[in-house]
């Protein structure tokens, strides 16, 4: 039996959430009930090797009174719904049922009808863009609107609880796009994911709006027809004829009930009720966030006449209103405000059909430009841009800027209402969109049942390591908000490192910038949300994972499966590598939620090896001759093996997908025969046969090779014990010279490593071997590296050479600020990483007593 909580508080909507279970302990095809009898949904998402249950996902319906918590169990029957969500196949497309209301998706829309209770509330709901021929600076610039195209439609799940239609199709002749709609049984609402790749020109294409419409009909008479329109604490309240401030007065009973969104049958005061037809009645909406830090709101009685200003405000939760006491409907973009420029309309209130728009990126705001920031500065060489790198940290090469291939994902609702909703029902409907209800086991509960390798839970054993962890992650929740780190392309990523002087991080200084995943910030996120359970990590953690898996990621053309470093642009860098794109980042979301999206991207890397024919990593510092062989490709046993491997081992996991695991495999057992195993630095990989030449004898490290997941997807591989002679050694004997000193790797190699860095991040190595092996000076030896950091060839950690951690208030610059400038993100991360699996596997060697000060929160 395992215990389930909410993420947050008990959640009234259709729930989706994944558990994992002990080696053994559940067989496949197990079906899974909730105790206190909810009707459940559940399926597999990962076996074992054994081809026991690893991941399992489950479902549960909208409910009026949701438990506080559920206990879920395997080997029971789970109890159906009294009213199962139906998915009926038709000859032009597919009709879904909830209850009472039923969807009707034909192509070429999305939905081509919404009935609640017979009465179709909802018509036509479609995707609609904009497209610009230049830059907004160019005055004889052209825009086209475009309605998308569904071509195919296809049912994932077809309930009884939970059923999920995907749909496919491009905006004209360009955008890419799928779309998933979620239904749950009983629910008057749909989810909707959906998700773009941007495969433009950039010098020619500008995308000018983004959004989603649909049309509502009108049947009310227009001061029982109301909209709503969602600010940071309340909604503006307003009807299409409104009753209220008039010079004379309906009646109290009748200025409440509108107000309130109750219907106004009659109208007493004859000085009112014969005068309506000269009220003004107002036609169109918009909500715009243009910022932020800020959204307008404009009304309008028709387009052919002039906007009205109404009061403006900060940060709209996103969430919109427009029908009548008859129906209509609720509408919203969750992040709204963070994913700006976004912007809410309604037009045609006035009229019989009225149409609500969720833009995800509002025609008001600039087009979106993803030009390269920069002329290349005639870094025509290798040699010139290795120059730059030097200065500015930034990897260029001309075309390696280019855009095409990113995508986007958007998380979006629709809610049909047979009335107009109370302000207590709307409040409900906007938190449910921006924190949708989780449920998730406890900590414990994921450590015993031993996923994702080593780590454990916080003790107050070792407060002062967690308030500094805790110092960290607060502190990255601060500065992005003092940073706005939000926007369209930007929001869920964070930068890489600090100016002091400038009193701000370096935006815009080359490979300085955004972070791009660099040295795994998403690992130490989701690592620290599994061991505290903690809502605001994890939905810090999910910001990042929905950014770093599709923004910094391509999924179309020549590097499809591929991501880029870290720079100004978030695909700016020519150094396009798995590492950035690694399943290892995207698992953790995916288990715990079941996210299909998320999934679709793990699927982008069942042969990602093959992409790397197209571009050699290496190409600008390697010393050997070398072009990309598809029977000796060139594989860095590090970065792009760690990633490599965790590819494979998620497929194999959520596929039982053979060929992945025989690669997996394979290659594990030809880096156990390489003479000097992982420090041989880089392997050639026959892709006809998925194997290693084994033959090569050179030593090569890198301090990079370890922190881009190597050491956590190890110890997943080692723990599964999947019979590899030798691999588990040849990973020790790694770990352990890595951080050797020289006489002792003389010893082991014949002569001593060079490189050797970040000694405080590869400190968990020297704990895993020691762990591994008892050896109880190496493990006081990773501590003390962890500590103080002696024998770095680079530079010692600011983490280490900084005891008072701390924030400074900075007024000086643009705004007002909390600094920590020892802090980059690189150095954040692998800290963290080392302390969590330190304090996992070696604590009671913990001998460094005089690092105990607690830091000052930030």
């Amino acid at each position: 039996m395992t215990t389930l909580q909410w993420l947050e508080t008990p959640c009234r909507q259709g729930v989706s959430w994944g558990v994992p279970w002990p080696r053994g302990t559940v067989a496949e095809g197990t079906h899974f009930a909730l105790t206190d009898g909810t009707p459940v949904q559940s399926w597999t998402t990962a076996t074992w090797p054994d081809g026991s249950i690893k991941w399992s996902a489950h479902a549960i319906g909208p409910s009026e009174h949701p438990e506080s918590s559920y206990e879920l169990v395997p080997g029971q029957e789970p109890t159906t719904p009294s009213t199962p969500v139906r998915v009926e196949r038709t000859a032009d497309g597919v009709r879904a049922t909830t209850g009472q209301v039923t969807w009707t998706l034909t192509k070429p829309l999305l939905i081509a009808s919404i009935v609640d209770n017979d009465q179709e509330v909802v018509r036509d709901v479609r995707l609609v863009s904009i497209r610009q021929d230049a830059p907004d600076e160019d005055l004889t610039r052209n825009r086209q609107q475009t309605t998308a195209i569904v071509d195919n439609i296809i049912v994932e799940q077809d309930g009884p609880v939970r059923a999920v239609i995907k749909l496919d199709g491009k905006h004209g002749d360009w955008l890419p796009f799928s779309v998933r709609l979620y239904f749950y049984a009983g629910a008057t609402d749909v989810r909707i994911v959906h998700s773009f790749i941007w495969d433009g020109e950039p010098d020619r294409d500008f995308l000018a709006g983004l959004g989603l419409s649909a049309d509502v009909a009108m049947r009310d008479e227009p001061h029982n027809r109301h909209i709503r329109l969602a600010g940071p604490s309340g909604f503006l309240t307003e009807a299409v004829r409104g009753l209220t401030g008039l010079r004379r007065d309906p009646g109290e009973e009748v200025r409440r009930a509108q107000v309130a969104g109750r219907e106004v049958e009659d109208i007493p005061n004859p000085e009112v009720s014969d005068r309506l037809h000269l009220i003004p009645q107002w036609n169109d909406y918009t909500l715009d966030q243009s910022s932020a830090d800020g959204f307008t709101l404009r009304k309008r009685t028709g387009s052919e006449h002039a906007w009205v200003t109404i009061p403006a405000g900060t940060r709209s939760p996103g969430y919109g209103y427009v029908g009548g006491v008859s129906g209509g409907l609720g509408f919203g973009l969750r992040d709204f405000w963070k994913l700006h420029p976004t912007r809410l309309d309604i037009r045609n209130a006035a009229t019989d059909v009225a149409t609500a728009t969720v833009w995800m990126w509002s025609p008001s705001a600039p087009a979106m430009d993803v030009r390269y920031w920069h002329d290349g500065m005639d870094q025509d060489s290798y040699a010139e841009q290795l120059e730059g790198l030097e200065i500015t940290y930034e990897d260029y090469e001309p075309g390696f800027g280019n855009a095409h291939g990113i995508a986007r994902t958007h998380e979006l609702t629709l809610r049909v209402h047979d009335t107009t909703p109370s302000a207590d029902d709307l409040a409900e409907h906007v938190a449910l969109l921006n924190s949708p209800g989780l449920l998730a086991a406890a900590p414990a509960r994921f450590l015993e049942a031993g996923v994702f390798g080593s780590w454990s839970l916080p003790t107050a054993d070792d407060q002062d390591i967690e308030a500094r962890l805790n110092f960290l992650f607060q502190y990255y929740v601060g500065q992005r908000e003092d940073r706005r780190w939000y926007g369209f392309w930007d929001y869920g990523d964070v930068m890489h490192t600090y100016d002091r002087d400038r009193h701000t991080w370096r935006y815009d200084v080359g490979g300085y910038a955004w972070d791009n995943s660099e040295l795994s910030p998403d690992l130490w996120l989701w690592y620290q949300f599994l061991r505290t359970g903690r809502a605001d990590v994890f939905r810090f953690a999910e910001a990042m994972t929905r950014h770093t898996g599709e923004v910094d990621v391509f999924h179309l053309g020549r590097w499809k499966g591929l991501g880029s470093r870290h720079n100004v642009q978030h695909w700016g860098c020519s150094c396009k590598q798995v590492r950035i794109s690694s399943a290892l980042y995207r698992r953790f979301y995916y288990y715990l939620t079941a996210d299909e999206r998320t999934g679709d991207l793990m699927d982008e890397l069942a042969a990602v090896e093959e992409t790397l024919l197209v571009v050699d990593p290496q190409r600008k510092v390697r010393p050997d001759v070398y072009s990309p062989d598809p029977h000796a490709l060139s594989v860095e046993l590090g970065v792009d093996w760690g990633a490599l491997a965790a590819a494979w081992l998620t497929r194999w996991e959520r596929y039982g997908d053979e060929r992945a695991r025989a690669r997996l495999v394979g290659t594990m057992a030809d880096i156990a025969a390489m003479h000097y195993g992982f420090l041989t630095g880089n392997g050639r990989l026959d892709l006809s046969t998925g194997r290693f030449d084994t033959s090569r004898r050179g030593i090569a490290v890198s301090h990079l090779s370890s922190l881009f997941g190597l050491p956590e997807i190890c110890s997943e591989l080692i723990d599964l014990d999947l019979d590899v002679p030798g691999f588990e050694k040849a990973w020790l004997d790694y770990c352990r010279i890595y951080l050797a000193t020289p006489e002792e790797q003389t010893a082991e190699v014949g002569h001593p490593l060079q490189g050797i860095a970040l000694v405080q991040a590869h400190s968990r190595l020297a704990a895993y071997a020691a762990a591994r092996t008892g050896d109880a000076e190496l493990a006081r030896l990773a501590w003390r590296k962890f500590f103080v950091g002696d024998g770095d060839q680079l530079y010692r950690s600011a983490l280490q050479r900084e005891t008072d951690w701390k924030t400074t208030h900075v007024n000086g610059a643009l705004m007002p600020v909390e600094e920590a400038a020892f802090v980059s993100t690189n150095s954040a991360s692998q800290y963290a990483l080392a302390a969590i699996q330190n304090l996992s596997l070696i604590p009671e060697h913990r001998n460094i007593p005089e690092h105990r000060n607690i830091p000052e929160h930030p």
